[in-house]
């Protein structure tokens, strides 16, 4: 597990943190119905603080990747057990309506191997190769989005 994980916690989830003494960092142990009870928080905003942890515990993903999972519906890595690197990424480029930097590709790629071999050491640049060679062979979707991501609305220039 990384040092520290980025759970966008509002500033009265962390002064309830504080009312307990319970450090951001210590959350990790916690199941989603504790999560809930500590901050006082819905089911599904402790659903989502679970996903937010559970996701960066993947060495080099970080809280935009684990953030564009939760807005795909994925909470847990179990509901991504099975699936395929390639037809995510295409999945997400549809979801959010633009075409990604390729980092997010290796993203997935990286995703989908720690799902089925757990902590191996390798980060999402280390899927950088396999993603150009497949794309050289296969190219993308026909369909996939014209706009760049950071073309988007949402995009932080």
């Amino acid at each position: 597990m990384k040092k520290s994980v980025n759970l966008l916690l509002s500033d009265d989830e962390k002064v309830k943190l504080r009312e307990r003494k319970i450090k951001i960092s210590e959350l990790i142990r916690f199941a989603p119905d504790e999560i809930a009870s500590i901050l006082k928080a819905s089911p599904q905003r402790a659903k989502e603080i679970n996903a937010l942890i559970e996701f960066q515990s993947i060495p080099s993903l970080g809280i935009n990747f684990a953030t564009e999972l939760i807005g795909q519906g994925y909470y847990s890595l179990k509901q991504l057990a099975g699936k395929d690197a390639i037809d995510l990424f295409d999945a997400f480029e549809k979801h959010v309506g633009a075409w990604a930097d390729p980092c997010v590709e290796d993203s997935y790629r990286l995703l989908v191997h720690y799902i089925k071999h757990g902590e191996t050491g390798k980060k999402w640049w280390n899927f950088t190769a396999e993603r150009k060679a497949y794309r050289a062979e296969h190219g993308f979707p026909a369909d996939r989005p014209a706009r760049a991501w950071y073309e988007l609305p949402e995009y932080k220039k």
